[in-house]
């Protein structure tokens, strides 16, 4: 059966996650429910990450199957089209070899967060990102951030509810920079745990208040225990901006 790549972008704002549920709407559903309209199929979307509800993404990719070839652009355009007005849009589509998985051939997962830290409210950015309005200190929290690169156990930055067999993950890249009143946290790993990305954004925020310090970050990295976590940050702020294969 022939294979495409799918590379999606999507506000998360109106969605309860990626997934599909039999109550709330999700990105899954929407996909699912437009390439129905399109192909006549109950096709099956299968992502790379389960993204929460309110996390958006640029670079989202996901794999399907059809029982018939179709152009590449068609798949796009066709089903961007029976996806309105939902915020969901195909960027890019193109067929690819059976074994290609979307979620299992991954070999890296990048993520940006965006902290506005300015005393005015969000206008054009609400939903969009963080807003803190206390003055926060990008560099000590990106000095405090390479305490946590590397293979650790991340339980404390794992969440009550998440399912993967160990919480051991290799974090690859966690850089905090300031761009004017925009603070973002990149991030990268080939998988990570259940909000471990925005369990360490909301600890780094402590850090850049000066709540904490680098050694108060890694002593509740090497506590192991999610009471020693910080807050968590909202999810408005998260975006999955790319999938290495």
């Amino acid at each position: 059966m022939p294979r495409y790549k799918l590379t999606i972008e999507y506000d998360g704002t109106p969605f309860a996650g990626w997934q599909r549920q039999e109550v709330h709407l999700s990105v899954q559903q929407v996909l699912e429910d437009a390439l129905f309209g399109v192909t006549g199929e109950r096709l099956i979307v299968r992502g790379a990450g389960r993204t929460d509800s309110g996390v958006h993404a640029t670079g989202q990719v996901a794999h399907i199957e059809t029982s018939r070839v179709w152009r590449s652009d068609t798949i796009r355009d066709a089903v961007n089209a029976h996806m309105r007005p939902h915020p969901v849009a195909i960027v890019r589509a193109e067929e690819v070899g059976d074994d290609f998985d979307a979620r299992h051939s991954a070999v890296k997962r990048h993520y940006l967060y965006r902290i506005i830290n300015r005393r005015a409210p969000l206008t054009l950015e609400a939903g969009r990102a963080w807003l803190v309005k206390r003055r926060l200190d990008a560099q000590a929290m990106d000095t405090a951030a390479k305490r946590l690169l590397g293979k650790h156990d991340f339980s404390t930055f794992r969440d009550s509810e998440c399912q993967a067999e160990s919480a051991l993950r290799t974090l690859d890249q966690l850089d905090v920079t300031r761009v004017g009143d925009e603070i973002h946290i990149r991030c990268s790993a080939r998988s990570f745990l259940h909000r471990q990305v925005r369990s360490m954004v909301g600890s780094l925020e402590y850090v850049g208040a000066g709540k904490w310090t680098a050694d108060d970050l890694q002593a509740a990295l090497e506590a192991k225990d999610r009471r020693r976590c910080g807050m968590v940050a909202p999810a408005d702020g998260l975006y999955l901006v790319q999938v290495d294969y």
